[in-house]
């Protein structure tokens, strides 16, 4: 499971990703009352994934199943780009084992080279991430400017780091590799 950070018609809110595999023909399954633009990101970050599995740790045979990406609130029908490296992180964790830190959040489109997009209403997320916890949150270098408009005293709560590449943020996202092993023994 990996957070992001959406937009609604009440502001800014945490939007959660759950990737999970079974067994079968090698497919992805989406739910979650996602829109079309939100399903091509849940393709695009798959094909990020199988195409650059060697370079983020994973067994590329664990790709080779029935995908499943939801995102709760299955009533609310969601849509948007800005979920990508949401989506990217929640494949990487589900392929690796290692878990999403808790406190950490992230909003951003991807592209299948793994650039990290800019996004709309980066105020209203960062709020919602302040408003829920979050200490830490990914974004688009493209996204800097946007900060202006930001409070300083979200600012002084949530560190926002620009990444470009979501590689770099699946590496700082996730736990280590041995916080990993240690939480699976």
């Amino acid at each position: 499971v990996a957070t992001g950070l959406a937009v609604t018609g009440m502001g800014g809110d945490v939007l959660f990703i759950e990737v999970n595999s079974t067994d079968g023909k090698p497919s992805l399954q989406l739910t979650g009352q996602l829109g079309d633009v939100m399903k091509e990101s849940a393709q695009i970050a798959l094909s990020y994934v199988r195409a650059h599995a060697d370079q983020l740790g994973i067994d590329p045979e664990s790709l080779n199943k029935t995908i499943h990406v939801h995102v709760p609130a299955g009533a609310v029908p969601k849509d948007g780009p800005s979920a990508g490296i949401t989506m990217v992180t929640a494949l990487v964790s589900m392929a690796t084992g290692r878990k999403v830190r808790a406190e950490v959040g992230m909003t951003g489109e991807v592209t299948l080279n793994g650039r990290v997009l800019p996004i709309g209403g980066l105020k209203q997320k960062l709020l919602a991430a302040q408003r829920n916890g979050l200490t830490q949150v990914f974004i688009s270098p493209r996204n800097e400017a946007d900060l202006d408009d930001v409070p300083a005293e979200i600012l002084d709560a949530v560190t926002v780091t620009p990444v470009a590449d979501v590689a770099d943020v699946v590496a700082q996202a996730l736990e280590p590799v041995a916080d990993a092993a240690r939480t699976a023994a």
